[in-house]
């Protein structure tokens, strides 16, 4: 199993803490697999079988369980005495209402409690005020680039990366070898989204019209984009669709955590910009299945990495506006906040004749706060500094060095 110490460490850190565990993510992306070495550490460290009680509602064998009534009288009738339980229930947004089973287990002090969803509607406002207060959030991502590079350590950084985009970084694909049995796979999983959890539950009638609106976002990940925009391009187009099915289609890949949007920031006014925003695809394989590969769209795969590593590290990431320019990430945590702009290279000019170079400190140097500002390339560099602004090759940012 490829280790997940971040995830990991954190519910160890909160093991028996008087606090749900909620671990969220998209379909595939570990959150089953990061139960079961949990529940391994659980018994290496001393708890018994019958501590344990553990729900796949994905599978079969729990087919019984059809409400929250049921799911609470069937983990209720095996805590048999005092001892402390650990309680899995897998995917547990499948069961209507289950927030109420999952309040009255929590309310028994000698049950710590973990559950995992693949779709934000888990911790929609109605569970978050139900549950206020009693629990931490664990949000899993597909596999950063230095966890891929720990399946992979005799792939030199290009062809690391050239995989990683390829094939994607859900878990499960660094078991398969040949690129046919990838796609096999990463369609099976698309179908899940798709199909399974934004179709089901947004009560979408129209899997076409559906597929290519995702097939849109995707092929403009990091472009601006608008609700009227998709709408309007699509129409033009022959696809007949208005502007609030493109939203709802929009609300349900972001809820499935399939994409990811960034609203964008007026950095000069320190106010958040109600129009314009990008999107973001949580695994880049499966943007590839859907799509292949584009060619001149390299910035644009390089943004997407560097916009996910920065969610794994715990910012909230906005587009930054400067005057009239574009800072392609402002990151914000309780700390404080980072600059980032991304290029592909940083050699060369661009359309308007301004070096590539030139243009990307450009927009960081109209920022006057003393916050860290940084361009990432993907230029073999040494680390450097221009004029406080950080420069450095993006793999050794992804890995940490």
């Amino acid at each position: 199993m490829i280790e997940r110490n971040k995830y990991f460490d954190l519910l160890k850190r909160f093991k028996d803490k008087d606090l749900i565990k909620v671990i969220t993510g998209t379909y595939g992306c570990g959150k089953s697999t990061l139960l079961e070495m949990y529940k391994s550490y659980l018994f290496d460290s001393g708890v018994t079988d019958d501590q344990v009680i553990s729900i796949n509602l994905e599978d079969l064998k729990y087919n019984f369980i059809r409400d929250y009534m049921s799911l609470y009288n069937y983990i209720d009738n095996q805590l048999k005495n005092d001892k402390q339980y650990y309680i899995f229930i897998d995917e547990v947004q499948k069961i209507d209402e289950f927030q109420k089973a999952v309040d009255s287990l929590y309310i028994k002090k000698n049950v710590d409690l973990y559950i995992t969803g693949s779709n934000a509607n888990l911790l929609s406002s109605e569970l978050a005020t139900l549950l206020s207060g009693r629990y931490i959030e664990v949000k899993m991502l597909p596999l950063s680039f230095k966890e891929y590079q720990s399946v992979y350590k005799d792939l030199n950084n290009a062809e690391l990366y050239k995989r990683y985009i390829s094939f994607g970084s859900l878990p499960f694909v660094t078991t398969l070898d040949s690129e046919d049995d990838v796609s096999l796979y990463l369609s099976s999983i698309y179908n899940d989204i798709i199909i399974k959890d934004v179709m089901t539950r947004k009560k979408i009638p129209d899997e076409s019209m559906l597929k290519s609106v995702a097939s849109f976002a995707m092929d403009n990940i990091g472009n601006l984009v608008s609700v009227n925009n998709i709408a309007n391009t699509m129409t033009k187009d022959g696809r007949d669709i208005n502007v609030r099915t493109v939203e709802r289609y929009l609300e349900g890949f972001t809820e499935s955590y399939f994409l990811y949007k960034a609203s964008r920031y007026d950095i000069k006014g320190k106010q958040y910009l109600k129009t314009g925003e990008k999107y973001y695809v949580s695994d880049l394989g499966l943007r590839y299945f859907v799509l292949g590969r584009k060619i001149g769209d390299y910035g644009h795969v390089l943004e997407n990495v560097v916009y996910l590593e920065l969610i794994r590290r715990g910012y909230d990431v906005f587009i930054g506006k400067v005057d009239d320019f574009e800072v392609d990430f402002v990151a914000l945590n309780n700390e404080g906040r980072i600059y980032v702009q991304v290029a592909d290279t940083l050699k060369g000019k661009d359309e308007n004749d301004v070096t590539i170079m030139d243009r990307e400190l450009r927009s960081l140097r109209k920022i006057s706060d003393n916050y860290e500002k940084i361009i990432l390339t993907s230029d073999e560099i040494p680390f450097s500094n221009e004029d406080g602004i950080k420069i450095q090759n993006v793999f050794d940012w992804l890995l940490d060095k």
